[in-house]
């Protein structure tokens, strides 16, 4: 989660994603086969304009060979989603993906979880929520009853 504008955002962020590609390096013989590495970015400004969509706050980038425009190497990716731009109302969610930008666009507004987003995993987050808005001795007792409830169940 990056809060605040970085100019150079994009690059820090190929900066970091060749440690995770690094270390998956083995001593001695090494085929060179990887796992994909995706660099995930949940973004609370705008990225600059330049080569993507103004419009779009979702944005998947991958290693295309730009003749063809197909993917060259699918080990390095990244999803750029830039929270400020997404705008649309509850009636207006369509995907699951929708759903959760929705949730995270309006959570710290919400008191309770509207219809459309009734799933165990929304009141999951919902629940989480509602924990870490506590004052620090609520949520500070709220701990230590859950670890009282594990003793006394002798978890």
């Amino acid at each position: 989660m990056q809060k605040f504008y970085q100019t150079f955002f994009r690059e820090r962020s190929l900066y970091y994603s060749t440690f995770a590609i690094q270390e998956q390096a083995v001593k001695g013989e090494w085929d060179f086969s990887l796992h994909p590495v995706y660099c995930i970015s949940l973004l609370d400004f705008r990225l600059s304009y330049e080569n993507i969509s103004k419009e779009d706050y979702l944005h998947k980038v991958k290693l295309i060979e730009t003749n063809s425009g197909k993917v060259f190497n699918d080990k390095l990716n990244f999803v750029y989603v830039e929270i400020p731009k997404f705008n649309k109302n509850l009636d207006e969610l369509e995907t699951n993906f929708d759903k959760w930008m929705y949730l995270l666009t309006r959570l710290e507004y919400l008191e309770r979880l509207p219809e459309a987003l009734q799933s165990k995993i929304f009141r999951k987050v919902m629940g989480i929520a509602e924990i870490l808005k506590l004052e620090k001795t609520d949520r500070k007792a709220y701990e230590e009853s859950l670890e009282s409830r594990k003793i006394c169940a002798g978890l």
